[in-house]
Order: C-alpha cells, then structure tokens, then sequence
C-alpha cells in the first residue's frame, strides 16, 4: 500500500506505480497518430463525439504551439491543456530571448523536464497525458512522443492512446521512408480506422500537418474529406 500511493517511494522491485498509472490513463485516451512524410509530420487524432449534443468545434485534441511546431495528446484533457500551455511559454520565451523559433528537441526536453518534476517531488501527481510533437526546424522533420514519466523518444511513425497496439502493427508492416503526404495521410486513416474498427468521417477526425518551409496548420474539413475518400 505504501510504495502504491507515494510518488516518491520505489518499491522493491524498483518500480514507481503513480507513474505507471498515469500511462494506464493514456491507454484509456483516445487514438492518436504521428508519422513522418517526405517532407514533414502528419498528425491523426479520433475525436469522435460522445453525444450528439457536444458542439464538434468545441473538442480539441491538436494543438499549435509554436509557428513550425504542432501537439497532439492522448490521456486526461486538462493536464494536456496545462502542458500545452507551459510549451508555449517555453517557445515563446526562447523567441523573445533569442529572437529565433525554438529548436523541436529543445521544446520537447523542457517540457518533458516540467513532466519528471512531477515524478519526483511529493504533493504532486504525475500528468496522466502523453504527447505527439511534430515540428521542423534547422535540423530538419522531427516527430517526439513523451509519456507521463518525462521520457521522450524520436519516431518515424507511432501512436498513443487506446489504439496503440493496432495502429503500430499497421505501420511495422507499411510505413516506409521517403511516403508523399498523400500516401502517409492514407497509411494513418487506415491504421486510425483499423484501431477504432469504425468508419471515418470528416468530423470525427482532425488532422494537423507540418511541412518544411510551412506553417503548422490543421487541416480544413473539406481537405479530410477528400483524403478520406482516397483512402
């Protein structure tokens, strides 16, 4: 019981379960995917509605946080909002100081440092949210996944959330180096549809694309419905 509520304390085995708990949470989260094109980051999120009373304009799974640098999240919504914004204040904080966007590893580590405080200090819990950054910058396309304990990891494709398993079978077996934009946003609707074994539509489905020389943006409902009958 001991090792179980204390976020500090180890137990024999050397394991932290606050932390393992909070992935636990971003199992539960919904199905989100990155990978690599070409020439940038795609980002695939589920947001499918749970009542047709919510207003589709008010769920939010992808992020800007910077001019070249977007988020997505999987796990508890609140704690995502509060990452997201402790990401921008370090992006922009750097742009001010250095008059130059923040490089994306930079930007990933520091919020992953804000993460691991969390981990490591009493009267704290750990975020229970995990995140998908794509970004470009000097040093080219850059696609990180971070989980609640401050571990960050560089990827060609992934994915988090509840869908994980599914979509990562899909890709080892698919994913290739070098894909245009058209056949990664082709290869990331089959693994989301695939992972949630529904079919997809244009609202509940939000895409955001990075592209070198481009801005981060998300895509319009009318370019997903195009790519999603493509596919």
């Amino acid at each position: 019981m001991a090792y179980d509520r204390g976020i500090t304390v180890f137990s024999p085995d050397g394991r932290l379960f606050q932390v393992e708990y909070a992935r636990e949470a971003v199992k539960k989260g919904t199905t989100t995917i990155g990978l690599k094109f070409k020439s940038g980051v795609i980002l695939i999120v589920d947001k499918r509605l749970s009542s047709r009373l919510v207003e589709p304009d008010s769920i939010e799974k992808i992020y800007d946080v910077d001019e070249y640098i977007g988020c997505a999240t999987s796990g508890l919504v609140a704690d995502a909002r509060v990452l997201i914004d402790e990401a921008r204040r370090y992006a922009q904080r750097h742009k001010i100081t250095y008059g130059e966007n923040i490089a994306v590893e930079l930007l990933v580590k520091s919020v992953c440092d804000y993460k691991q405080n969390y981990t490591q200090y009493g009267g704290g819990r750990p975020f229970g949210v995990a995140l998908l950054v794509a970004g470009v910058d000097d040093m080219g396309v850059h696609l990180f996944e971070t989980d609640p304990s401050g571990a960050l990891v560089a990827y060609k494709a992934t994915s988090i959330g509840s869908g994980r398993p599914v979509v990562m079978d899909v890709f080892e077996k698919e994913f290739e180096d070098g894909m245009t934009f058209e056949a990664a946003a082709k290869l990331g609707l089959k693994a989301l549809g695939a992972a949630i074994e529904d079919s997809l539509s244009a609202d509940s489905v939000e895409i955001g694309v990075v592209e070198t020389g481009k801005k981060f943006r998300r895509l319009a409902e009318s370019e997903i419905v195009k790519l999603i009958g493509k596919g």
